[in-house]
């Protein structure tokens, strides 16, 4: 079973957040903890953010523990860019993009759950 966190709308752009979280993909969510909280890195503490979100959701909504939680999965989706101007010589303009960023983190404790196809006999 899987549980997720989603942070939306960040001003940061994606690119650099997968930066970070190439570094605790696919680690346990204490270990994602202690790596997140010594990256000097922005990207750092919103990824940390999410990733005790999701595990507060797992302990709370699904009843898994927290000591056997990992990260089974996490995205960094591009969010809407916000265009602005800066004034250059000549009278001209050029365009400057402010890129915003969606978190979504997906927490595991590893116990798959047998699932029964649909028409078969038993």
């Amino acid at each position: 079973m899987e549980t997720r966190a989603v942070e939306k709308f960040i001003r940061m752009s994606p690119r650099k957040i997968r930066y970070v979280a190439a570094l605790v993909r696919d680690k346990s969510v204490a270990e994602a903890v202690d790596i997140l909280s010594l990256t000097p890195k922005k990207a750092a503490l919103i990824i940390k953010k999410a990733v005790q979100s999701a595990a507060a959701n797992a302990t709370e909504n699904s009843n898994m523990n927290e000591d056997d939680l990992y990260i089974s999965k996490i995205y960094i989706n591009e969010g809407p860019t916000l265009k602005r101007f800066k004034p250059r010589a000549r009278g001209r303009a050029a365009r400057i993009r402010k890129r915003t960023s969606h978190v979504v983190v997906y927490v595991t404790d590893g116990k798959e759950e047998e699932v029964k196809e649909v028409g078969t006999k038993s």
